[in-house]
């Protein structure tokens, strides 16, 4: 596992993420916004396993790359999946 970077929730991402994951995290801040849920002293931290990005929210959240279609998929912190 290769470390990232980390970032405030509502801050700039690493504008080296792909627009798949920028908008999974955008997505996931809205709804946290929409939700009313005071996550301004959270953080997201990114890591790369196997050269894709694997971004995680203080609260568990994760967001990972499909590596056949691309596509990045949010996992809520109790239905995250095992790491092959």
């Amino acid at each position: 596992m290769q470390l990232g970077t980390r970032w405030n929730v509502g801050g700039a991402a690493p504008a080296s993420l792909p627009a798949p994951v920028l908008g999974a995290v955008v997505q996931v801040e809205r709804e946290l916004a929409d939700e009313g849920v005071d996550a301004s002293a959270w953080r997201w931290t990114l890591t790369y396993l196997e050269h894709r990005p694997v971004v995680e929210l203080d609260d568990g959240t994760v967001i990972r790359v499909d590596a056949v279609t691309g596509e990045a998929h949010v996992h809520a912190p109790d239905d995250v999946p095992d790491e092959d």
